[in-house]
């Protein structure tokens, strides 16, 4: 059996055999080259995944000794500066599965924070806890795993910045901070900016209205939504729609409590779904908005499809980005990329970063309309030039962000990969 399909309570043991507390996984003379020779294999897998690896600078791990927790940590390109992304806390099947997620989000992060104008690289933290400790949903074990994935961040001598992400909540973060400062959403009672769901949300509404204005479909008003996930950005999402005047809204969520949100939203109907279920994309509305896992779109469901537009915040939804791209094109479905629309997580935590100001002209500036580089006016001239030159968006978006994401931070240059290269050099991994 290969290493990528272990199990992660297989892999743990086979960790724990080796004597293996921590590895990395880099990009060194056009491949990828693993901390320990046993480790091979998966590097070797890492490097021949055509669909998720793009040169990626590094994948670090560490199996937790105190907690029996994987922790992950992600560096996609850190050209515009440090990589900067969520932990996510995540059930995976198998180690294949950690390392692609983890690729999979890290790159994105890299397209969104390039297409938002941050100063920032792509990067993405994990935690996989079920199956390797049958404790970690007590509030005790739970905050020893964040405090302890905070040493983890220190240790990585900022190449990463963590922040907030799926299943994982500001509290969270705050045990986070208290063993390492490479981190953003921490409360606000610790001077941060905290959960960065809303403004996300927001930046996915600005979306839609620049897709509909593309479709000649008028605004948001009357429309139907539908909406896959009910969480983080799903339920702030239902709120701003309801505000902007929806006709009506169909959810979709895994969680039973999601059907509460029916009693504070009246044009909101909840469909309790088991995991995987994907039936919500294929939904009669006018627009359709993936706002859970990624890779939901794909051969089977966009040929479901009966919106003519999607436009949501899960990250990664395309499963093959140049296949499924093309599949929405031929079908004539107006796709929003995810990265081009739900950078207001981000842009709230680099505000963070960089100090608060009242009625932030920059916050502004995203969401407007003035601005050249605003999430509506960058989303149509997307759309707008993919129609001109008959390709599809999801290939414009690539291309841009592409583009932008190798321009070198002005004052640290590539600082990120020499962190990367030092932390290899010192025997990070020993």
């Amino acid at each position: 059996m290969s290493l990528e399909t272990l199990s992660l309570p297989d892999f743990a043991a086979f960790l724990r055999e080796r004597g293996i507390r921590r590895f990395a996984l880099v990009t060194r003379d056009g491949g990828v080259r693993a901390s320990h020779e046993a480790l091979a294999p998966l590097a070797d897998a890492m490097a021949k995944n055509a669909v998720d690896y793009d040169g990626h600078e590094g994948f670090f791990a560490e199996l937790c000794p105190e907690t029996g927790v994987l922790f992950g940590a992600c560096v996609h390109r850190t050209c515009r500066g440090q990589g900067a992304g969520g932990v996510r806390n995540w059930r995976y099947d198998t180690v294949g599965d950690f390392l692609r997620d983890g690729m999979r989000l890290a790159q994105g992060m890299t397209l969104k924070n390039a297409l938002a104008g941050l100063w920032w690289g792509g990067g993405k933290g994990l935690i996989a806890a079920q199956g390797l400790n049958p404790e970690a949903s007590s509030p005790e074990v739970r905050r020893a795993i964040y405090t302890r994935y905070g040493d983890f961040m220190t240790s990585l001598r900022g190449c990463y910045v963590t922040a907030e992400d799926v299943g994982t909540s500001v509290e969270d973060m705050a045990a986070i901070f208290s063993r390492t400062r490479f981190t953003t959403c921490i409360p606000a009672e610790l001077g941060g900016s905290g959960n960065p769901s809303a403004p996300t949300a927001l930046g996915v509404v600005r979306g839609m209205e620049a897709a509909l204005a593309h479709r000649n479909m008028g605004t948001v008003e009357g429309k139907t939504v539908a909406i896959q996930g009910l969480g983080h950005v799903g339920e702030p999402l239902v709120d701003y729609l309801h505000q902007a005047g929806v006709a009506r809204i169909v959810g979709s969520d895994i969680d039973p409590a999601a059907a509460r949100l029916t009693k504070k939203y009246p044009r909101l109907e909840v469909q309790i779904t088991e995991r995987g279920d994907e039936a919500i994309l294929g939904a009669e509305a006018d627009v359709v908005a993936p706002c859970a896992v990624g890779g939901v779109l794909h051969e089977g469901t966009i040929a479901a499809l009966k919106a003519p537009i999607v436009c949501g915040a899960a990250n990664n939804q395309l499963r093959d980005p140049s296949a499924d791209g093309m599949r929405l094109h031929a079908r004539d479905v107006t796709y929003v990329p995810d990265f081009l629309v739900n950078r207001m997580g981000i842009v709230n935590c680099a505000d963070e970063a960089a100090g608060y100001v009242d009625d932030d002209p920059r916050y502004d500036d995203h969401l407007g309309r003035a601005h050249d580089n605003s999430v509506y006016r960058l989303t149509l001239q997307v759309l707008q030039r993919a129609a001109t030159e008959g390709r599809a968006a999801s290939d414009i978006a690539l291309e841009l962000a592409t583009e932008r994401s190798l321009e070198l931070h002005p004052i640290f240059g590539h600082r990120g990969q020499r962190i990367i290269d030092s932390l290899v050099a010192r025997g990070w991994a020993d």
